[in-house]
């Protein structure tokens, strides 16, 4: 089990022996550090991962609230396939995040503000750095397409996410052992971006499309 999953459970067994109840506040950042003995970063990514779940909300100058009661038992609940073989789990999800992804990009071309811009732009040339520089960029890639999912403000599209995270990070873990899996889709990110900033709905449907294509591809190709 990775840390941010021991620490997800860890939270979520202290929410239920606190007996919280819907609309209560949580202890201060400080307090939970202190009794979950971690780091304040390693706080802020699990309530982050809660917040994307719609069970909790922190509300600027009052504090994190409670919106529904949570235990290991209700928020790990994931959308996953117990497929034969990496390729066909790859393809499998794949139909799923097109639909997902083609959607997200479209609503982020219309609702998107000058803000989230700005965001995505930001993780965009985070992505493009670590790419030129190393060659691939799997974490990177994920935060671009994560921010544009926050920029179609539809909470659900993240929740999805989150509900399938285990599933869709086989695609930034390098498949195949590959380190060049889906590199060829690097300059579509840029004109996704672009499609996104000119309130272009269908051409971010394009876009994604092309995206995803490249990626279909490779699987094919890498797992003859």
């Amino acid at each position: 089990m990775d840390r941010a999953r021991q620490v997800t459970d860890a939270l979520a067994d202290y929410v239920e022996a606190a007996r919280l109840q819907a609309g209560e506040r949580l202890p201060a950042e400080r307090e939970l550090m202190a009794n979950l003995r971690v780091g304040r970063s390693t706080i802020r990514e699990a309530i982050r991962h809660f917040q994307a779940l719609g069970v909790i909300e922190t509300r600027k100058g009052s504090g994190t609230y409670l919106l529904k009661p949570i235990s290991k038992a209700t928020i790990h609940m994931p959308l996953s396939l117990h497929a034969t073989d990496l390729r066909n789990a790859l393809l499998q999800t794949l139909e799923v995040r097109r639909g997902i992804e083609c959607e997200a990009g479209m609503v982020a071309a219309k609702k998107r503000t000058a803000q989230d811009l700005i965001v995505i732009e930001e993780k965009l040339d985070e992505m493009e750095r670590v790419h030129l520089e190393k060659g691939t960029s799997g974490p990177e890639d994920l935060a671009f397409h994560l921010a544009i999912y926050d920029a179609s403000h539809n909470p659900l599209f993240r929740q999805l996410l989150e509900q399938m995270r285990e599933t869709f990070w086989q695609f930034w873990q390098h498949p195949f052992e590959r380190q060049d899996f889906a590199r060829r889709s690097f300059p579509f990110h840029r004109t996704l971006f672009n499609a996104i900033a000119a309130r272009d709905p269908e051409a971010a449907r394009e876009e994604t499309l092309k995206i995803l294509a490249v990626v279909e591809e490779d699987i094919k190709d890498m797992s003859q």
